[in-house]
């Protein structure tokens, strides 16, 4: 079998050895739940069967170091400083924590792109209605990334918040961030990065980007259990918001009719949460830790283009990614046939895809008319014959027609 190409980053045996379902099919959905090492679903089992042994209290104290070490890896990861980091239940809470935390005023502006996502895009205009504040979009240049010299035209002091998709969920081209936060920062706005597609199969370096928030995934590129994330806030903006909703943990009752919140990103944190799948995700992070996330990354991209090549040179079959910079996400269509349609006959056939609908990236797909593409993300546990394979299948899918 060619398992990895000469010059591959990851030991592609040892990746499969921990992960027994990568024999079986060709799984090609990491952007939307990969599938976990078997470390991961050890961690998680051993401490729900603790949790039946002695209770979910004392399992739980008897894992508080390796609890709090959850956060120090996800802060290594992210090249985040000590204390900046909460864990959350997704990366839909923890960006929406962050988000509402932000104070708007009528008239302040929230700039979103037209690759946001749904749910980011429906909290926006919920707080712009509630607040009387403005959502306004930023464009896309011909290559399909966000218009730099477009958004530096928009950018006013009234700007409050600018919201930025790393990596869009509904294809594989990748933003930049750095340009973006500076342009943000000369107007005094924040930036919230969505990372929920990049964290994982992208190395990156908060101190680097420069954001004053990323919120991220566990199920992902991370290939950590669902109902986690986590939310990175930075030192600079963190003593100044004050979350939503309070708890217990992310504040102390120090009065009758006084409190004080946590002082570090503990605050956006609530007392209650899955321990298990806590600890999952933590032992999903050390594991990327130990591979290299630039060698992850570099793993990822191999294997994408291959695939996204490939299918670009099928008959009937239209590959939709932008971008000059691609990540691991593969979008595509064939001639014919719904999206909805290829994600079932290639299910059938042992090739695990998803489908991505315009409803999740309503301003991007409408304006490209599109109603939904499917989507194929390849990781790293996946050998090469293995993306051949289902590009002919796909390749299969089009002579039937």
């Amino acid at each position: 079998m060619n398992a990895t190409p000469e010059t591959d980053t990851v030991d592609v045996l040892a990746a499969r050895a921990d992960t027994p379902a990568a024999e079986h099919g060709v799984f090609l959905d990491s952007a939307g739940s990969s599938l976990p090492p078997q470390r991961v679903v050890e961690t998680v089992v051993e401490h729900l069967r603790r949790e039946a042994e002695v209770g979910g209290y004392r399992a739980a104290s008897e894992r508080s170091e390796d609890l709090a070490a959850v956060r120090t890896s996800v802060e290594m990861l992210i090249g985040a400083p000590t204390g900046t980091v909460a864990l959350s239940d997704s990366a839909t809470r923890a960006w929406c924590d962050f988000f509402y935390a932000v104070p708007l005023s009528p008239g302040d502006r929230i700039l979103v792109s037209t690759v946001e996502y749904a749910t980011n895009a429906i909290a926006a205009l919920q707080r712009a209605r509630a607040t009387g504040a403005v959502v306004d979009t930023f464009p896309v240049d011909p290559s399909g990334r966000i218009d730099l010299e477009a958004l530096e035209r928009m950018m006013d002091d009234r700007v409050a918040l600018v919201s930025l998709v790393h990596a869009p969920t509904n294809g594989g081209l990748l933003n930049p961030v750095r340009e973006i936060v500076d342009l943000a920062h000369r107007h005094g706005a924040l930036v919230l990065l969505d990372a929920c597609q990049s964290v994982g199969q992208i190395a990156l370096d908060v101190a680097e980007l420069g954001v004053d928030a990323l919120s991220a995934t566990g199920r992902k590129w991370l290939r950590g259990p669902r109902g986690t994330g986590f939310l990175h806030v930075a030192p600079s903006v963190l003593d100044t918001l004050e979350p939503r909703s309070l708890d217990l943990h992310s504040a102390s009752w120090t009065g009758p009719d006084s409190y004080t919140v946590a002082d570090d990103a503990r605050r956006f944190e609530t007392w209650e949460h899955d321990v298990a799948a806590r600890l999952g995700l933590g032992s999903a992070v050390d594991l990327l830790l130990e591979l290299g996330p630039s060698a992850v990354e570099a793993a990822v991209r191999v294997r994408a283009e291959r695939l996204r090549n490939a299918l670009a040179e099928v008959h009937g079959i239209a590959v939709h990614d932008l971008g000059d910079h691609h990540t691991g996400i593969v979008t595509f269509t064939v001639e014919g046939a719904a999206p909805a349609a290829v994600k079932d006959a290639l299910a059938e056939r042992g090739i695990t895809v998803s489908v991505s609908p315009a409803s999740s990236t309503l301003l991007d797909m409408t304006a490209r008319g599109l109603d939904s593409v499917v989507r194929a993300s390849p990781h790293y546990f996946l050998t090469l014959d293995q993306i051949d394979h289902a590009v002919d299948e796909c390749r299969a899918l089009t002579s039937q027609r």
